[in-house]
């Protein structure tokens, strides 16, 4: 059972750091408890249980991890908790974005080395809600995952690979995942090992390598690699919701299409994914006009 501890370089806030990593509530690989992040993976080495409290008192960030993926864990830990980002290169030029920095000097962009880890869930979140989303990867994982190594039973690695491949349709249907969406993962796992190369590209090369496959586009990609590379400028294009946020925060307007946000975020070029990520921090939000958008559910059909 490994330790290593890491002594953040300024203000930190762990849970906005590593939050991103959920996946909704319930989440079989991502729990907290008592204050502390509990995170199943699997690694390059297999399957790894992380740990990682925060200890104000005297600074430090302190990690513990189980099973063959445990020194692979520990030994990126400082990536995963933020150590290579660069809060400081983003030059704020809307006050809604300075106050939202000062009011969280401690949120910094996680790298998790990891892209079928994001990749996946990313998928089952195209063109459906959260809660469709976050339900279809409970269910995944707790019926083809593997238990997390570990003294916390209710973790659940996500399957290999070959795990993903041998999943019968119906498995998919069940837990409301269209043929589409499961082709997509199906084609990525089929070349895990390029996908996987992914994490150690520039954001552009990688970018280029993942929507290489059919049914991954640029909004997916993005929401891997601002996880996988911590990519400050990975920008979400394509979101239902991301480009009115953003328009009503710095404009005040409704309705502001994907190429409006593009301009508005323009003087962030480089930062772009951290800016919108402040706004959204602001809490700032055009007020919701219509119902919420009703639940699906292939799996009764």
């Amino acid at each position: 059972m490994p330790v290593r501890t890491w002594v953040p370089p300024g203000p930190y806030d762990l849970h906005r750091t590593l939050g991103v990593l959920r996946r909704g509530p319930g989440d079989p690989a991502f729990a907290v408890r008592d204050g502390e992040i509990w995170r199943a993976c699997r690694t390059p080495e297999g399957p790894g249980t992380l740990r990682v409290e925060a200890r104000p008192a005297d600074g430090r960030v302190e990690a513990t991890a189980w099973g063959p993926g445990a020194d692979w864990l520990l030994e990126r830990l400082p990536d995963l908790l933020g150590e290579s980002d660069d809060p400081a290169a983003l030059t704020a030029r809307h006050r809604i974005v300075h106050e939202a920095r000062r009011r969280h000097p401690g949120v910094r962009l996680a790298r998790t080395g990891l892209v079928l880890e994001s990749l996946i869930p990313s998928v089952l979140e195209q063109k459906v809600t959260s809660d469709e989303a976050y339900r279809a990867w409970r269910l995944l994982l707790r019926r083809h995952g593997t238990p997390a190594p570990g003294p916390w039973d209710r973790l659940r690695v996500m399957p290999e690979p070959r795990g993903w491949a041998l999943i019968p349709s119906w498995e998919w249907h069940r837990a409301g995942v269209d043929a589409k969406r499961s082709s997509a993962i199906l084609r990525a796992v089929q070349v895990a090992g390029r996908m996987e190369e992914a994490a150690r590209m520039e954001l552009a090369e990688a970018t280029r390598r993942l929507t290489a496959i059919p049914g991954i586009g640029p909004w997916t990609a993005a929401e891997t690699l601002q996880r996988t590379l911590g990519a400050p400028d990975a920008i979400t294009v394509g979101d239902l919701h991301l480009p009115k946020i953003i328009g009503y925060a710095l404009t005040g307007r409704r309705g502001t299409t994907d190429e409006e946000m593009l301009e508005l975020l323009a003087p962030y070029e480089g930062q772009r994914h951290r800016a919108a990520r402040l706004i959204l921090l602001s809490g700032r939000a055009p007020p919701r006009r219509a119902p919420r958008f009703p639940v699906g559910d292939i799996a009764r059909l």
